[in-house]
């Protein structure tokens, strides 16, 4: 069985751990993660191994990166990437109770928790994630780096773009682009296209008062 490491030990981390035990594809090593609180601790009785950095004491172990948020799991994949540890080892983890159709396509490194839904031709990029209950309909297309959040649905022929994010239980009319980096909040109803870099909000979706990008909610070290 392959070895797994999960980078960063957050929320998330620990939600693809259950979904890796439950699975039994993986055998889970550990984690790295970068706070020195958690240095030599264990999180669901798993242990933290040591610094992200530490990554290349482990050369026939495959990796997966948990931070919430994509503009932080892009940051790590540069610094491995420096280290020599490319696309190659990044394993994508699919919830058992996921359904992902023989036409479509998951990137490396990326996740997809129980009951997500990729129904025709969807093409996901590397280190996306998608948390439970997330639809996929027919042509999306999303790009590195994105995350969806609990209860999302795309219409058909959806985009969605780099380290974009979009809050739990939002929907977004078929045929729509959001732009990389760009936030949809929560039980929003997205009707058109939302630009780089904006945060859009409400039924129907605007552009929020301001429109900069709010910082998503974490906890310490940008992790939720």
């Amino acid at each position: 069985m392959a070895e797994l490491i999960l980078v960063a030990a957050s929320g998330l981390a620990r939600e693809v751990l259950a979904s890796v035990r439950a699975s039994g594809t993986f055998e889970v090593a550990g984690y790295l993660d970068d706070d020195p609180a958690l240095a030599g601790g264990q999180l669901d009785g798993i242990p933290v191994l040591g610094r992200i950095s530490d990554a290349t004491a482990y050369p026939g172990a495959m990796f997966v990166l948990c931070a919430g948020k994509g503009k932080t799991r892009e940051k790590i994949a540069t610094a491995l990437a420096k280290l020599g540890i490319g696309s190659v080892r990044y394993a994508s983890v699919v919830d058992l109770a996921a359904f992902v159709s023989a036409g479509s396509t998951v990137g490396a490194g990326s996740i997809l928790l129980a009951n997500v839904v990729l129904t025709a031709d969807v093409r996901l990029g590397s280190h996306v994630v998608a948390m439970p209950n997330v639809t996929f309909t027919h042509d999306n297309h999303v790009d590195d780096f994105a995350t969806l959040t609990a209860g999302v649905s795309l219409g058909g022929g959806v985009g969605i773009g780099r380290c974009a994010y979009v809050g739990m239980n939002a929907s977004v009319r078929e045929g729509c682009a959001i732009g990389a980096g760009a936030t949809v909040g929560m039980g929003s109803a997205v009707l058109q296209d939302v630009p780089d870099d904006e945060c859009w909000v409400g039924v129907p979706a605007h552009r929020m008062p301001g429109g900069d990008r709010p910082h998503e909610k974490t906890s310490r070290n940008g992790k939720h």
